[in-house]
């Protein structure tokens, strides 16, 4: 049985900073379809058309009747530990440091047989007489942002999450430093407190010209946990001195401050709103990555204590432009395109980069929007999931969900179906 994780100790000044050593992160272009599902929190394999047979490893043909047509189907995971075993050695430099490290063959109750990782509350029969053990097999992605599969226990204790192999490939914040930009909205106080359930050290929250006086902020500071900090995203001066006073402590930096108007281009004459747009939704990050970014990429070794992720929050329309928010999907969808080169930049050092795409807020800004809308504790709520989940992408709400799957079936259809108003 995992024992409950503890407080990490503080990290030794006088020591060597480690390096980020990163497990071995090829994949062929099909094996990537198991990255993509676990990316989104799924489990999924590749299942035949022609005969039904569930494919493990990931291939080009069946291999049981050739056939190419294979699909990616959600898989319920269920099976049996059929055998364990624990590698006492590695030449690979990231698996050198982690040993021992164990690993297990699974039958799943569909047919496939898999090699795993084994969760630390999973042991396998000790006599062979013994009837195998049940376990659930879930999709992670490692420090690199490929999936591999871990093995649970179908019944595991409150303290599943504390396991050293499954909080080395997320980013649970308990006992972690988060920095979430914008206090002032419901949404950034609502991740202040879902952060703080969580067991986050310290939370500093950005307010932005704090003379402005906003419901809520003395609420936050009445909680020993939490710290206001002054961050403004559209002054660079203001990114860069609390860079230099925080971002060496920094875990995980959440930016969810966003300027949100209606209208597309026609009804509004001038870009001073657009602008003011784009300077806190897509120029606000670029200022916060270039000067948080080195700072977490250089911690990502830390062990325990290491920085682990950084959290946007978009929109569900950066996907595709709804014109009546027309200009504000546009800078939503240029901060999208920007977060996938930060994913990119920070991939190597292991910092997940997590981007939440939630549907029409329940707030002023999307006040004529019919229900259902996303409240900013359902949003919180999800956020604190994708980390201690360790996935990628996270798409919270109906309306998010909806229109996801409409995007994927067919962009342009979707396209059409948003300037007819969304229906």
């Amino acid at each position: 049985m995992t024992a409950e994780f503890t407080r990490p100790k503080k990290k030794n000044p006088v020591l060597r900073t480690p390096q980020a050593n990163q497990p071995p992160a090829g994949r062929s272009r099909v094996a990537l379809g198991l990255t993509a599902a676990a990316a989104e929190g799924r489990f999924e394999l590749q299942v035949c058309d022609d005969c039904g047979a569930v494919q493990y490893p990931p291939r080009e043909a069946c291999q049981r009747c050739v056939s190419a047509a294979l699909k990616w189907r959600a898989q319920s995971g269920e099976g049996e530990l059929l055998a364990q075993t624990t590698l006492h050695h590695s030449n690979d430099l990231y698996f050198r440091e982690k040993l021992p490290w164990r690993l297990g063959l699974v039958k799943l109750d569909a047919g496939a047989s898999l090699m795993v990782h084994l969760h630390g509350e999973l042991q396998a029969p000790l006599n062979p007489t013994d009837p195998p053990v049940r376990v659930k097999v879930g999709a992670r992605l490692d420090r690199t942002g490929a999936a591999v599969l871990i093995a649970f226990p179908p019944n595991g204790s409150q303290h599943m999450a504390d396991d050293k192999m499954l909080r080395e490939m997320t980013s649970d914040p308990k006992f972690r430093k988060v920095l979430v930009t914008d206090g002032k909205t419901a949404v950034g106080q609502a991740l202040v407190r879902a952060l703080v359930k969580a067991g986050a050290d310290i939370v500093w929250v950005g307010q932005a010209e704090p003379w402005k006086k906003t419901g809520g902020i003395e609420a936050l500071t009445a909680l020993p946990q939490v710290s206001l900090v002054p961050l403004d995203l559209s002054n660079p001066r203001s990114v860069d001195e609390l860079a230099g006073e925080i971002g060496g402590k920094v875990d995980i930096v959440i930016n969810n401050a966003e300027v949100h108007r209606t209208h597309g281009i026609a009804s509004r004459r001038g870009t001073e709103v657009a602008r003011a747009e784009m300077d806190i939704n897509y120029f606000g990050l670029l200022r916060l990555a270039q000067a948080f970014g080195p700072a977490l990429k250089g911690r990502a070794a830390d062990g325990p204590a290491a920085a682990t992720a950084w959290v946007n929050v978009l929109s569900i329309y950066a996907l595709a432009n709804f014109p009546a928010h027309g200009t504000f999907s546009a800078s939503k969808a240029a901060a999208l395109s920007l977060s996938q080169c930060l994913r990119a930049e920070m991939r190597p050092a292991g910092i997940r980069v997590i981007n939440a795409f939630p549907g029409p807020l329940d707030d002023e800004w999307n006040q004529n929007m019919p229900p259902p809308k996303v409240s900013p504790e359902a949003l919180a709520s999800a956020i604190v999931k994708a980390l201690r989940d360790g996935v990628e992408d996270i798409y919270p709400g109906d309306v998010a969900q909806e229109w996801l799957e409409r995007w994927r079936e067919n962009p342009k259809v979707l396209e059409r179906e948003l300037a007819a108003g969304g229906s």
